[in-house]
């Protein structure tokens, strides 16, 4: 997800052509060489689905074969959640059901964002940006039990603000303790302040045709977007708002998309894969969703299901 429950919570199909004047957000101060280096990347992306997609999705044979697919129960923080995973080499993406949340966070369409960064110290940078901003930043560490009733310190978070509507958008850095522990099945250090999200995923991607999140689109609330933009921009993407008051982030290899609606038409809209090798064109029903892979190595998921 990883969601604290406790804090109420082809990339040209993303990047539409829109009629009407687009504005770059400001982007985050310089370091001394003139340079805005960016310093958090999409980790992974969390929606809660209908519930007939949720479930064909938990069953489906083909996505099993399509992705490092899993299904797994996590508890942290006092919490105990059951997310469909779908892993690719630096990012995954995590599905639940209608009510598989408590509360407004199992509502269908709620959905959110974790940013993370790629160098240990990094998240503190970006704390820094965003007071920079003028904004509080809202600190928050997560641990998970790996069954013994002992937690680990997984990663710790930042917030731009301590509550949302539907949508939570974070940024994240992996925290040394989880990486040593065995039990995480991370892989060892390419550099001493290694916390990637390379280093954190597992290798099995290499095994099915996914291989990482290119772009996705997200429908969020004015006012949750509103709290998002300020902690993308920290992070030193590029950060473009178009006339709707939607909002286009790229950099780093992912591009995300976050149309500003309604409550009620938020949630996931469509996610692009790149895929491992080329492969004719093939497609895939799933609930209330549509799979289309290929042809070439790309992958383009759209979901239209409804509560």
């Amino acid at each position: 997800m990883i969601r604290q429950l406790r804090f109420r919570r082809t990339i040209a199909a993303l990047t539409l052509a829109v009629a009407g004047a687009a504005v770059a957000a400001p982007t985050a101060q310089a370091d001394e060489d003139g340079r805005v280096p960016q310093l958090l990347f999409y980790n992974h992306a969390y929606d809660v689905l209908d519930r007939q997609t949720a479930d064909a999705v938990e069953h489906s044979a083909y996505l099993r074969e399509f992705a490092n697919f899993e299904v797994r129960t996590t508890t942290g923080g006092g919490i105990t959640w059951t997310g469909r995973y779908l892993k690719g080499r630096e990012t995954y993406l995590e599905l639940f059901g209608v009510g598989d949340l408590p509360g407004s966070d199992g509502l269908f369409g709620a959905a959110g964002t974790a940013l993370s960064s790629e160098r240990a110290g990094d998240l503190a940078k970006v704390r820094q940006r965003l007071q920079n901003q003028g904004i509080t930043p809202v600190d928050y560490r997560q641990t998970r039990d790996f069954g013994d009733g002992v937690p680990v310190p997984w990663f710790d978070t930042v917030r731009a603000a301590p509550a949302y509507q539907a949508f939570d958008g974070w940024a994240m850095e992996y925290l040394p303790e989880y990486f040593a522990d065995p039990r995480s099945g991370t892989e060892p250090a390419a550099t001493p302040d290694d916390v990637s999200r390379e280093r954190y995923l597992p290798d099995g991607y290499q095994d099915h045709l996914m291989r990482d999140i290119a772009a996705i689109r997200i429908g969020v609330t004015p006012e949750d977007l509103a709290i998002t933009v300020p902690l993308l921009t920290a992070g030193g993407f590029k950060v473009v708002t178009l006339a709707d008051g939607s909002v286009i982030a790229s950099g780093g290899g992912t591009t995300i998309r976050y149309d500003a609606v309604p409550r009620e038409q938020a949630g996931l809209k469509q996610v692009v894969f790149t895929l491992n090798r080329s492969v004719p064109r093939h497609v895939e029903q799933i609930g209330q969703s549509n799979l289309v892979v290929g042809p070439g190595s790309t992958a383009v998921w759209t979901f239209t299901g409804t509560a």
